[in-house]
Order: structure tokens, then C-alpha cells, then sequence
């Protein structure tokens, strides 16, 4: 193998586990009528899935939906352009609605999602995993964050590079070995 790739941890299993909680306990304060969680593919599949156990705990019984979403297709920097890939299967009129992201930085993809969804009828709250501050095209900020994240390339938590360290149960950025 020409570099061995590690990855340090940057926020661990039980850091996220609580978060996870707080936020669902934040979410269930506001007393959401007919919950409908939408995550959007395929970054936040782990956090969606853990919040939606976490909101359980707090008492909601949310259903769930997924949207698939791109503003980078093949490229490694974001067209500007938000294509729908996969849309949400269900009517989301007069719900309320949690749309889940992996990481808040440019907001293009959060704000077409919860434009499109507010325009269906929906009544739109955001949560995002991680918040990257100073990187924003558009103008939105999320109802509920998990983290604020220094300005890293991470991966791990379903986030990935090249398709890889999705499984990660921790948040963590790949560090290249010298040895090689």
C-alpha cells in the first residue's frame, strides 16, 4: 500500500449519543403533530437513524422519509446546482416536518430541500449534524445542530471519502502516514 490512511477521532461514540438525545428532547419540546423525519441520502443515514431512536426515548413516534440530493454529482466541488435524485414518497402537507443533514456548510442543499418542502405544505424545521460557521452560499440556519465543526474534511458517522468510512461509529478526519 503506497499511504496508509488513519483516521483520528475527532467526536466520539458517547459524545454523539448524547447530542443525539439532547436534540431529540429539544425536537419533542415543540410538540410536533404528525412528525415526519426527512433525511437526506446519503451523508446523514446514521444520524437520521439514531435521532429517530433517540426521538422514540423522548416520547414521538416519527415516520420516516428520504431524499436524495446533489449539488456535486461527480465533482469534488459543489456546482452551485441542487438536483433531486430521489424524491419523498409521501404528502407532506400540513406535517411537521424534520429535514436531517449530514454537515451544514455552503446550505444550498438544505435550503432547496426545505424550500421544496415548505412550497409542498409543509411546516419545515432543520437539523444538521455538524455546522461548519463562515462557509455559507445561501442564507439559512438550522433549528437544531449537533456540533459545530472546525473547517476538516471528515468522514466516519456515514460521511465519506470516495465512497469509504461510512461505517464509522465516530466522526473523524483521515490523516495520511508519511511512511510509505
Amino acid at each position: 500500500m503506497p499511504h496508509e490512511r488513519r483516521v483520528r477521532v475527532l467526536i466520539d461514540e458517547d459524545k454523539i449519543a448524547r447530542r443525539n438525545y439532547e436534540i431529540a428532547l429539544d425536537i419533542a419540546k415543540r410538540e410536533p403533530k404528525q412528525l415526519l423525519i426527512v433525511a437526506i441520502l446519503k451523508g446523514s443515514f446514521m444520524f437520521a437513524a439514531d435521532l429517530m431512536r433517540a426521538l422514540h426515548h423522548a416520547g414521538l413516534m416519527p415516520q420516516v422519509e428520504f431524499m436524495h440530493l446533489s449539488s456535486y454529482r461527480d465533482a469534488t466541488v459543489s456546482s452551485g446546482q441542487v438536483v433531486i435524485l430521489k424524491d419523498v414518497e409521501s404528502d407532506v402537507r400540513d406535517r411537521d416536518v424534520i429535514l436531517i443533514d449530514d454537515i451544514l456548510e455552503s446550505g444550498r442543499t438544505i435550503a432547496f430541500a426545505k424550500d421544496l418542502l415548505t412550497a409542498r405544505g409543509a411546516r419545515v424545521l432543520t437539523c444538521c449534524l455538524l455546522e461548519k460557521p463562515g462557509k455559507r452560499a445561501v442564507s439559512i440556519k438550522a433549528d437544531f445542530i449537533g456540533f459545530t465543526c472546525p473547517d476538516l474534511f471528515v468522514v466516519g458517522y456515514g460521511m465519506d471519502v470516495a465512497h469509504s468510512y461510512r461505517q464509522l461509529p465516530y466522526i473523524g478526519v483521515v490523516e495520511m502516514d508519511e511512511a510509505g
